[in-house]
């Protein structure tokens, strides 16, 4: 880094996008020149050069951007008081993150380049590896707030049970999260290890879970994944294109309380077990009547494309719904739900087996709203009271953070917790 790009960097601007693969002289000059100019793109867009996604921006990356192909989401507990010790952490995790997520080690020659009888400052597994579009988005539970003697927003109330809930203590909760996208898993990895590793002594891991295959599209430039089941899934997903809609439904706005709240957003994670074997032993047909879709194009049923309307009111020729009442897009719909809608950035897993012979997999859902209160909890409590889906998940996981805005001039992550 030159003295110049080191000035600008710790005066809080975006820090040189150059890929790791520097460190061992891979990179020419044309590839340097053509980093230099990568982290002045919007936060939502894809990324630029060398697939760098700038950390900095009017909102936290990893919201509306571009869904990545692996996620590595980690829930950790606070483990002191003192609001200096957790200021300076934050400090410490946002140079590691803008350097991160343009390429770059988590410490300047962190992994070979330190006192060969310390350890490294970088662990070292991304070396030779590109940015992959990383994105890191920090979050803040409701129970660090109880903890620092800070009121909790309305929004950030626990979530109420709903039925068919078996939730696991050891994977709920937590004080803060970071939540790492990125196109290539050993990159993701490798963003939340050093930061939990920064964390020694302040934090510790609760719980965390890795990701694959996105089960939503965040922009209009994505096709439609599919989640484990075999179906396309969150079709009608808001997008990073519908800016009146995020500010409606996802962004927390100016007078909405708390103030350092503004420009965020709030997150739900909740762990989803799919009973895929008995899936696996159900109809085709049996298995579109539950979704209310087509198995492969993806259209709602009665209609011929993917993104067709889905009509509620049809019926077929025995005067029964053609989406039948319990169809799981009926019952997630706007319009059954008075016009609610989230947006929708969720993970398959995989999680090897529960040793009967059953593999522990499903969808690790994960959703940006602007109040949970008033979008997750009635759109949960319809789907776990009515929705026939549910005969073939189990919610075993869950939490809530609060994720502030973004950090569009100067200053580190979380500071506008603290200060308030």
């Amino acid at each position: 880094m030159s003295p110049a790009d080191a000035a600008t960097f710790r005066d809080g601007g975006a820090p040189p996008a150059l890929s790791r693969r520097r460190l061992f002289g891979l990179a020419g000059a044309g590839l340097a020149a053509a980093g230099a100019t990568v982290a002045c793109s919007p936060e939502g867009a894809a990324g630029g050069a060398a697939g760098v996604v700038p950390f900095r921006g009017a909102h936290q990356a990893g919201i509306i951007t571009p869904a990545q192909d692996r996620l590595h989401f980690v829930a950790l507990d606070v483990t002191t008081t003192d609001r200096s010790a957790l200021n300076a952490l934050f400090r410490r995790w946002t140079t590691a993150a803008e350097r991160m997520v343009a390429g770059q080690e988590a410490a300047p020659g962190g992994a070979v380049g330190g006192n060969p009888h310390a350890p490294p400052s970088d662990t070292g597994e991304a070396l030779g590896l590109p940015a992959s579009s990383l994105t890191l988005t920090f979050g803040i539970g409701a129970s660090l707030l109880d903890k620092l003697g800070l009121p909790r927003p309305a929004a950030l109330a626990d979530l109420p049970a709903f039925t068919g809930d078996n939730l696991d203590p050891t994977r709920s909760g937590g004080d803060l999260c970071i939540q790492a996208c990125a196109d290539d898993p050993q990159v993701a990895v490798h963003a939340a290890r050093n930061l939990i590793r920064m964390g020694f002594g302040t934090t510790s891991v609760r719980w965390s879970q890795l990701g694959f295959g996105r089960t939503s599209s965040t922009s209009r430039s994505q096709d439609t994944p599919r989640n484990l089941f075999g179906f396309k899934d969150g079709t009608h997903n808001l997008k990073a294109e519908d800016s009146d809609l995020l500010d409606r439904h996802v962004w927390v706005q100016p007078g909405d309380e708390p103030a350092w709240m503004t420009g965020g957003s709030y997150l739900v994670a909740r762990r989803i077990r799919m009973h895929i074997e008995v899936w696996d032993r159900t109809s085709l047909a049996e298995q579109e009547e539950i979704v209310g879709r087509t198995k492969g194009e993806g259209n709602p049923l009665g209609a011929r494309a993917e993104f067709d309307p889905a009509d509620f009111t049809a019926r077929d020729p025995g005067g029964a719904p053609v989406i039948p009442a319990d169809a799981h897009i009926r019952l997630a719909s706007a319009e059954h739900l008075g016009g609610i809608r989230i947006l929708r950035r969720g993970y398959n897993f995989v999680d090897g087996s529960d040793g009967q012979g059953h593999l522990d997999a499903g969808l690790f859902f994960v959703a940006f709203v602007r109040d949970p209160q008033a979008q997750f909890v009635p759109m949960q409590r319809a789907l776990a009271n009515q929705d026939r889906m549910m005969e073939y998940l189990q919610h075993n996981g869950s939490a809530v953070f609060a994720c502030p805005g973004g950090l569009a001039g100067g200053g580190h992550w979380g500071q506008s917790l603290l200060d308030s």
